[in-house]
């Protein structure tokens, strides 16, 4: 009985428990109903957003009468095989003409990618007639340029800036220049501010920015990486483009298994294929690359000849040495030792980053397209779309390599230390000297002088 009386009990106590949880799901489901009226009427102006409007077959007319008689899907293989060597042979002969040549083709490129980023949104949001939209945009991009590229000429011409006492006045002052020219663009874009169009204003200046973290800062990453080497440039740009085009062969091929949803066309045989070609692509480019001087010895600019020169003693990195070859191997390759670089262990981390993680870009620049409902950022080239569409996975790559360089690779850089030596003044000059002079002779490498 007392079992009973205690259920009894028990029973209306659940069921208050239910009813106040029933009350608390509706009471919540009617707050995000009002929350969603609100939003839907306070973004009714802003959220009109209309279609972009479709790109346009830029196929050259002597490539389409010649594949006219080929189906859609093998008309594309040999439209972008076509361009894609195309593409590699200016890229080979750029390489040939220098590393300056190489710097103009990357700010080329980022001013590509910014320009058809920045296209979509404006062609998004046309119609509202955005005041200074597409000025500030641009203005915002010099000023980036201006501070990176800036940074850049102090870092490795400071020789040459010295020379010149009007460019003096600009490399002292630099950081403060920019941070002047970027708030006048910051308040340019506060005066431009539109009371119906606040939000919408907002989310373009929020546009503008993320773009330019993409697209500037990535690129001058590129460049540090040039500066410590063609071959930091070369191998992780040259096994994007490998893994491009291996997985695009693989899939195209042999692809069944759809790899995600953001890319429908990406399959698991694409993507294993392209990484396991761009391993050993990576790994063989760079044998050939290490035995060059050209390729491995830092970017410098000589201020004597005014000119950019790759001569030096090569590093530990780039020289030959012998290697063990694990047991799990000797029985398959019969080599108890192998001669190789030891470039071509880290090539092996740049090459497994393109094909793993690389792809990622790739798939971040789909979810992007998706949105705005589009197939390419442009049509710039025929059969792969825009700059960006060839380029999302290699901003991403240039930040991987930079942070692999100055955590395991980058050291002390003595040329780079003289050049800011020989900024300072006379007297900041004759005490480093004595500082450095009196370190040597406490190690015993320095004989003291007899005046001392």
């Amino acid at each position: 009985m007392a079992a009973r009386r205690r259920r009894w009990r028990a029973a209306p106590e659940e069921d208050g428990e239910e009813e106040e949880e029933e009350e608390k799901e509706e009471g919540s489901d009617q707050e995000a109903d009002l929350i969603e009226r609100l939003d839907d009427l306070d973004l009714r102006n802003d959220c009109d957003v209309p279609d972009v409007p479709p790109s346009i077959d830029s196929t050259p007319e002597i490539l389409r009468r010649a594949l006219s008689g080929l189906s859609a899907r093998w008309k594309n293989w040999w439209i972008r095989g076509i361009l894609t060597l195309a593409m590699i042979s200016v890229f080979f002969l750029i390489i040939y003409m220098g590393s300056f040549m190489l710097m103009l083709l990357v700010l080329s490129i980022q001013v590509k990618c910014f320009h058809e980023i920045i296209t979509i949104g404006y062609r998004v949001y046309h119609s509202y007639d955005l005041p200074w939209f597409r000025s500030l945009s641009w203005y915002f991009l010099l000023c980036v340029n201006y501070f990176f590229y800036g940074e850049t000429v102090a870092d490795y011409f400071g020789t040459f800036v010295q020379r010149r006492e009007q460019l003096q006045f600009l490399i002292r002052y630099h950081r403060f220049i920019s941070f002047a020219l970027y708030l006048a663009g910051f308040c340019m874009f506060v005066l431009s501010l539109v009371k119906k169009h606040y939000r919408l204003q907002f989310y373009m200046f929020a546009w503008t920015h993320v773009t330019l973290l993409i697209t500037v800062t990535q690129s001058h990453l590129v460049i540090q990486n040039l500066f410590e080497g063609m071959i930091w440039f070369l191998v992780p740009i040259s096994s994007v483009i490998c893994n491009d085009i291996a997985a695009y062969i693989f899939g195209f091929f042999f692809g069944r298994t759809p790899l995600i949803k953001l890319s429908p066309k990406k399959t698991w045989e694409g993507f294993i294929g392209g990484g396991i070609s761009t391993v050993v692509f990576g790994f063989i480019f760079s044998y050939f690359l290490a035995q060059h001087q050209y390729f491995v010895c830092p970017v410098e600019y000589k201020s004597e000849t005014n000119r950019f020169v790759t001569e030096c003693e090569p590093l530990e990195l780039f020289q030959m040495k012998k290697y063990s070859v694990p047991l799990l191997l000797r029985a398959v390759l019969g080599w108890e030792t192998v001669n190789m670089y030891p470039f071509q262990m880290h090539s092996i981390a740049l090459s497994t980053f393109a094909s793993l993680i690389g792809p990622f870009g790739g798939f971040f620049a789909s979810g992007f397209k998706r949105a705005f409902k589009i197939k390419d950022f442009a049509d710039t080239i025929p059969g792969h779309g825009g700059i960006m569409d060839r380029f999302d996975c290699q901003y991403l790559m240039a930040t991987f390599v930079h942070v692999y360089i100055t955590s395991f690779i980058r050291g002390p850089n003595p040329s780079k230390l003289l050049k800011q030596l020989l900024v300072l003044q006379p007297e900041q000059q004759l005490n480093v000297y004595k500082t450095l002079k009196s370190h040597l002779v406490e190690k015993g490498m320095l004989q003291p002088s007899l005046r001392g």
